[in-house]
Formats: structure tokens, C-alpha cells, sequence
């Protein structure tokens, strides 16, 4: 009886186990000093939702250099096609446009195999997937024919030939100092955390201070700062100043400020003057 039991099984086993889905071929990355999971999942083509969700990650802000996260296998197609393509590393100065246009693609097509849909949203230090040039479904272009279409303006397009002007983008916490639609430089940065979120818009520098005493209490925080350096600001309460309390830079952390380290706002200090125009978005 026992034997005819387990022949009666055997098939009943061989069916299930026929009907088991292949374990998907996830992989996983070491979070390095700097890194956000923003830009974790914007480099391995995923949400930041879809990578919170993979590692069980409530706090997207409580991740740590040397932890180890699972990349889930939406994220496989673009390894491969990494394989078989060309990779690009952003630099200060590169745009979507600019990067398609050096290896003759349109935009979309660079867009597309890297799953961005804000074309705004690349950064220095991102490494892009440039897909194969002989594509079959027709995405590439020359590069004659690419250079005929009109830049996207940037954020601010009012820029003269030669004005100095600050761009702030909160998505990606990244600063970037502009001369004309020149690039001089790029930095991390770190905005305001939630609740206290940084004021978008365009605003003028209109205050300057080499060092100052930051009392938050009076605006009903709970910090008192000294000699904070190279203080610029440019809405009301809201300052681009150095940093000496934190070194996590590329992660909101302030009280609605625009944090960086104390050589960035040294460099911006000397380079800024009254009046510069401060672009800040999403």
C-alpha cells in the first residue's frame, strides 16, 4: 500500500515541479560612499519604488556605503544590452542631447535605453548605455541629422552669452554653475529634507556672508550653527552656505537650504556676486 501511495505521487510532484517558474536572475549591488538609492535605480534603469520594494526599504533616505542590494531582473535587459553597446560616463556639461548627438543618436533612442523619461535627469557620473549604431528598429541616426534639431532649452534659457547663473536640481541633488549654457561646474549637494522642503523657482543672490551664526530656534528649529561658510542667499531664509556638519552630500538633508562642502561653496562664493540668478527645480 505504502508503494502505491508514493507512485501515485510521483506523477502529482512531477507536475508541480513542471509548472515552477524558473528563479529570476536577480543580482546585487554594494552601495558605495555618496550613493542614493535615486541613483542606484536611475542607473540600473529601475524606480526608486521597484528598488525599495526588491530590499524591503520603507525609509528610501536609511540606506549605508557597504550595504548590499538586490537588483531586480526588470533591470537585466539593460545589463545585457550593456554588454553589446557602448557605455558613456556623464561629465559636468554633458546633456541627453549633447551625448546623442557625439554618437550620432537621437535622444529618444539614448533615452529610451536607459529608461529615462525626464530628459533633465541625467548627472555627472552616471554611466549610460549607448545602443549598438546598427539597430534594426531604426532609433539611430546620423549624426548630421541630429545636429539640425534644436537643443531642448535648458531650465533657464535666458541666459546672455557669458552670464553667470546657478542651476539647482532637486531630483537629481545636483548643483551646477553656468556660464552662458557653459558648464564650469558640478556638485553634489544636499536640499531639504521632508517637511522642509527647498523653495523652487527662480530668485537673485541678494544677501552674501563669508561666515555666519545660523540660529534656527528662531524660526522654530532645533539647531544653532556657528560660523557657517560661504553663506549666499537667495529667498528669503533659503541660502546656498558650506557644510562642515555632514558629508552625505547627494541626499536631502537640511532645513531647506542648499548644503555643500565647504570647497564647492568657497568656489561658488568667489564666482557668484550679487544678483546671481539661482535656478532651483525638480
Amino acid at each position: 500500500m505504502k508503494g502505491q501511495k508514493t507512485l501515485v505521487l510521483l506523477p502529482i510532484l512531477f507536475l508541480a515541479l513542471s509548472l515552477v517558474r524558473p528563479v529570476s536572475a536577480d543580482y546585487t549591488y554594494t552601495i558605495q560612499p555618496g550613493d542614493t538609492l535615486f541613483r542606484i535605480a536611475l542607473n540600473h534603469g529601475l524606480t526608486t519604488q521597484e528598488l525599495a520594494a526588491a530590499n524591503g526599504i520603507v525609509n528610501h533616505s536609511m540606506i549605508y556605503a557597504g550595504q548590499t542590494l538586490i537588483i531586480p531582473e526588470e533591470s537585466n535587459s539593460s545589463t545585457i544590452a550593456a554588454a553589446t553597446s557602448t557605455l558613456h560616463l556623464v561629465v559636468p556639461g554633458d546633456t541627453l542631447f549633447k551625448i546623442a548627438v557625439r554618437y550620432g543618436l537621437s535622444t529618444h533612442a539614448v533615452a529610451q535605453a536607459n529608461n529615462i523619461e525626464n530628459y533633465d535627469l541625467v548627472f555627472a557620473g552616471q554611466t549610460l548605455i549607448i545602443p549598438n549604431l546598427g539597430a534594426e528598429d531604426g532609433s539611430a541616426t546620423s549624426g548630421a541629422s541630429e545636429a539640425t534639431v534644436s537643443e531642448p532649452a535648458l531650465v533657464y534659457s535666458g541666459a546672455g552669452e557669458s552670464e553667470r547663473w546657478i542651476d539647482v536640481n532637486l531630483s537629481t541633488q545636483m548643483l551646477t554653475a553656468y556660464e552662458g549654457n557653459l558648464a564650469v561646474m558640478s556638485t553634489y549637494i544636499s536640499s531639504g529634507a521632508w517637511p522642509y522642503l527647498t523653495v523652487t523657482g527662480q530668485f537673485g543672490v541678494y544677501i552674501r556672508y563669508q561666515s555666519q551664526d545660523m540660529n534656527g530656534y528662531r524660526l522654530g528649529y532645533d539647531y544653532y550653527l556657528e560660523d557657517v561658510p560661504y553663506v549666499m542667499y537667495f529667498y528669503k531664509d533659503f541660502a546656498l552656505h558650506g557644510t562642515y556638519w555632514h558629508n552625505n552630500f547627494g541626499t536631502p538633508m537640511s532645513h531647506g537650504c542648499v548644503n555643500l562642502t565647504i570647497a564647492d561653496a568657497q568656489w561658488l562664493y568667489n564666482w557668484s556676486t550679487y544678483g546671481t540668478l539661482v535656478n532651483v527645480h525638480y
